[in-house]
C-alpha cells in the first residue's frame, strides 16, 4: 500500500515542525528542527523515501507554501554547513517561508512550480477554489463549515523565539490539528480526487489539484489544440480585446416584444455602448411589468413577486420552466465563439461536450466534467487571465439570455388572462396561472423555443414560499415511485415530502434557495444558525411550530455561529464579574452560540479602537471552539428566545401577520 501523506508545517523565527499522517490510517510522522530537538536527518531520509517510493503530499494551500518548503529544503540541506545549531537551520527555513508568503500576497509566481516538484502534490485549498476571491476560505474557516471538534488557531506568533519544550509541544498540538482537519477534507472530497486522477490519467494533464475552472480550460484547450493544430503554449496566449461594445451589433434578430415596457427596455440596450475592460456593474436596468419588478445587469435578470406564500390550487397551478443549460447553449445554436476562435472549431467542440454529456447518466462522474465544461467556459469568457477571453461574447451571451427569456416571460403575462408573475431569475420563470390555460402556456413555451431553438424544461409546484428573488422554498409535486424504495429515498432526501398510502409510495421533491438553504452547503459558505432556516421550513412544509421545533432540535452545532476577523480586527470575550470587567482575546474565528449566561463577543480595531458586537443588544455568547458535548441538553444554556424571534420574524415577514397570530397556526 502507498504511503501517501497528509501533511502540514509550522516555521518560526527559531523553530521548524512537520506532520505527515498516512492518508488512510493513523499513522503519523512527527519532525521538530530546533535546539532541544533537531529531526533533520531523519526529515531529509523521509522526503527521499517519499521520492524514491513516489508518495504524494496531501495539504491546505501546499502548492504556495508547504511544498514550496519542501523542495527549498531538499536543494538546500547540503550546503547546510554540519556545525550549523537547530535553531540556524529553523532560521533559514523561516526566512524562505517568509519569501513564499509574500510572493504568494504579491501574486507572483512561486519558485518551484508543480511540474519541478520531485513529490506529487494534492492541494486541497486549490481544488476547491478556496483561493478564488468569491470562495476565499481559510483552513480555519473550513473547520467551523465541517462543525471540525477543535477550532484552534496558532496561539504562538511566529516571530516568537521558542525556547522551552512546552512552547514545542503547544505548536506541534496545532500541526497536528490541522493535519487532521486536512485529512478530513481529504476524505470528504474522495469522489473529486477519484475524477482528477481519472482525467490526469486520461488526458495527460496533472490535474490533481484543479479547479472546476481550470479542468474546463484544461480539457477543451486538449481538445482546441488538435482541432486548431497548435501547441499548447500558443492557445495560452491567445485572446480578444476589444475597446467598447457596442450592444445594437449584438442583440439577436428574433428578439422582439409587443408591450410598451419592454420595448423601452430593448430601446435603452440598443442604445448601450459599454467599456470591455470594465464590465462588472457597467450597465443596470429595470423594469416595473405588472406590478413586479426585474432587474438586468452584467450577469443577467432576476426579479420577484412580493413576498408571500402562493399555493396551487383546484383552479390556479405555479408553472416552472427552465431553459436547458441556457447560457452554453446560446453560444452553441448562435454559432458564437471567442473573437480568436475559428466558429465551426469552438462551436462544434462545445456542442459536442453538450451532445456527449445527454447520453452519459448522471452517476456518472464524466457527466459533471461536461457540465464543469459547459458552464465555466461562458464565465472565463470575461476572464481576461483565459484562453476563451472575449468580453463581447460574455456581452453576447448575457444580454441575450436577459432578452430572450424576457420575451417568453411577457408572452405568458400578456396572453394568458389572470397570470401572476412570481419569479424570473436568470434562465427560468415561475408563473401562476389558471389551470384552464395550461394548454395556452405549453403552446406559448413552444413557440419560443421555435423561435430561438432552445428547449425549456417543465415543472410544477404545489407550494412557492417566497421571500424575494434568491430566497425561497419551492415545494414541487408527488412523484411515485416503488414501494419498495420507500426508505432509500427517504434516507437520502431527509428534507423532502413523502407520502404513504397502501401499496403507494410518493415524494416531492423540495427546492431551497439561500438562506432558506440548510442542505448539502458547500463548505465555503457561512452555515451559522442552521437551526433557524430548518425551523422555517418545518414551519411551511411540515405544519410544526418553531417553539416546537426548537425543543425537538438538540444538535448544539446547529446553533452555532461562525465569527471571523481580519486585518487590523481582532474578537475579545468580555464579561462583568463581581463588578469587574474581564476580557480576553480571541482567535481570529470562534464557533459560539447564543446563551443565557456566558460573555459579549467584539470586534476591536488595532488600530483605532473601534468596537462592533458580534450580536448587538442583551445577548451573550459562549465560545465553543473546542466541542464538548454536554450530557444534558440543559446544561448548554441555550438562549431559545434569540433563535425563537429570528425564526418568528422571518415568518412574519412572509406571512405578513403578528408574532401572535402565528402561534396560533
Amino acid at each position: 500500500m502507498k504511503k501517501h501523506w497528509v501533511m502540514d508545517y509550522e516555521t518560526l523565527a527559531n523553530c521548524f515542525t512537520g506532520v505527515f499522517e498516512h492518508y488512510k490510517t493513523q499513522e503519523t510522522e512527527i519532525f521538530v528542527v530546533h535546539d532541544l530537538r533537531n529531526d533533520l536527518p531523519e526529515f531529509i531520509k523521509f522526503l527521499e523515501n517519499n521520492i524514491k517510493n513516489k508518495e504524494w503530499h496531501i495539504s491546505y494551500n501546499g502548492l504556495a507554501f508547504d511544498a514550496q518548503v519542501t523542495h527549498y529544503i531538499l536543494e538546500n540541506h547540503t550546503k547546510w554547513d554540519a556545525d550549523l545549531k537547530g535553531s540556524e537551520i529553523a532560521c533559514a527555513i523561516y526566512n524562505y517561508a517568509q519569501i513564499c508568503i509574500q510572493k504568494s500576497n504579491n501574486k507572483e509566481f512561486a519558485d518551484y512550480a508543480p511540474w519541478k516538484m520531485k513529490i506529487g502534490q494534492i492541494d486541497i485549498f486549490k481544488m476547491h477554489h478556496w483561493d478564488n476571491p468569491a470562495k476565499r476560505s481559510s483552513l480555519k474557516w473550513i473547520q467551523y463549515s465541517m462543525d471540525w471538534e477543535n477550532i484552534l488557531d496558532m496561539p504562538i506568533h511566529h516571530e516568537t523565539k521558542i525556547t522551552t519544550q512546552e512552547e514545542i509541544d503547544i505548536i506541534l498540538e496545532y500541526c497536528i490539528n490541522d493535519v487532521k482537519s486536512t485529512k478530513e477534507i481529504y476524505n470528504r472530497s474522495k469522489s473529486q480526487i477519484g475524477l482528477r486522477k481519472e482525467l490526469t490519467k486520461t488526458y495527460g494533464i496533472n490535474l490533481f489539484s484543479a479547479s472546476e475552472p481550470r479542468i474546463s480550460k484544461e480539457i477543451f484547450g486538449y481538445f482546441l489544440t488538435q482541432k486548431l493544430n497548435i501547441q499548447k503554449r500558443d492557445l495560452k496566449t491567445m485572446r480578444t480585446y476589444r475597446d467598447v461594445i457596442k450592444i445594437s451589433d449584438i442583440i439577436l434578430p428574433y428578439v422582439k416584444f409587443t408591450s410598451a415596457d419592454f420595448n423601452l427596455l430593448l430601446a435603452r440596450f440598443k442604445s448601450l455602448e459599454v467599456s470591455a475592460d470594465n464590465l462588472k456593474g457597467s450597465f443596470k436596468y429595470n423594469v416595473n411589468y405588472k406590478d413586479v419588478k426585474t432587474h438586468f445587469g452584467t450577469g443577467g435578470v432576476h426579479g420577484a413577486a412580493k413576498k408571500g406564500i402562493y399555493e396551487s390550487t383546484e383552479d390556479m397551478v405555479i408553472m416552472s420552466s427552465d431553459v436547458t443549460s441556457y447560457y452554453p447553449n446560446l453560444a452553441i445554436k448562435n454559432k458564437w465563439s471567442p473573437g480568436h476562435f475559428p466558429k465551426e472549431a469552438f462551436c462544434d467542440q462545445y456542442e459536442w461536450f453538450f451532445e456527449e454529456r445527454k447520453k452519459i447518466p448522471k452517476s456518472n462522474p464524466m457527466n459533471y466534467v461536461y457540465k464543469i465544461i459547459l458552464n465555466s467556459t461562458f464565465g472565463l469568457s470575461n476572464d481576461e487571465k483565459s484562453f476563451f477571453y472575449d468580453p463581447e461574447l460574455f456581452c453576447r451571451i448575457t444580454i441575450n439570455g436577459q432578452l430572450s427569456l424576457m420575451m417568453l416571460y411577457e408572452q405568458i403575462m400578456e396572453r394568458i388572462p389572470g397570470a401572476v408573475a412570481l419569479l424570473q431569475n436568470t434562465d427560468g420563470v415561475e408563473t401562476l396561472i389558471p389551470r384552464e390555460y395550461e394548454e395556452e402556456y405549453m403552446q406559448i413555451c413552444k413557440e419560443w423555443e421555435d423561435a430561438t431553438s432552445l428547449n425549456l424544461e417543465h415543472d410544477k409546484y404545489q407550494k412557492l414560499i417566497l421571500a424575494d428573488v434568491n430566497n425561497y422554498i419551492g415545494v414541487n409535486n408527488f412523484i411515485e415511485v416503488d414501494i419498495t424504495k420507500w426508505r432509500e429515498v427517504k434516507q437520502s432526501q431527509p428534507h423532502y415530502l413523502f407520502k404513504v398510502e397502501k401499496d403507494k409510495f410518493s415524494f416531492a421533491p423540495v427546492k431551497l434557495k439561500g438562506r432558506f438553504d440548510f442542505h448539502d452547503l458547500q463548505l465555503h459558505k457561512n452555515k451559522s444558525k442552521l437551526v433557524i432556516p430548518k425551523a422555517i421550513y418545518n414551519y411551511f412544509v411540515n405544519d410544526k411550530l418553531p417553539e416546537e421545533y426548537l425543543d425537538e432540535n438538540k444538535n448544539i452545532l446547529d446553533y452555532c455561529i461562525g465569527g471571523k476577523s481580519k486585518g487590523d480586527w481582532k474578537q475579545v470575550a468580555r464579561k462583568i464579574k463581581e463588578g469587574l470587567l474581564n476580557q480576553t482575546d480571541l482567535q481570529k474565528i470562534n464557533r459560539y452560540f447564543i446563551s443565557k449566561d456566558g460573555v459579549k463577543i467584539i470586534k476591536v480595531n488595532k488600530k483605532d479602537s473601534r468596537e462592533i458586537q458580534l450580536e448587538a443588544g442583551r445577548w451573550l455568547q459562549t465560545v465553543y471552539n473546542k466541542m464538548e458535548v454536554e450530557p444534558k441538553w440543559e446544561s448548554y444554556n441555550i438562549n431559545k428566545g434569540y433563535y425563537l424571534q429570528a425564526i418568528e420574524s422571518e415568518i412574519n415577514a412572509i406571512l405578513s401577520v403578528s408574532s401572535n397570530q402565528l402561534k396560533l397556526f
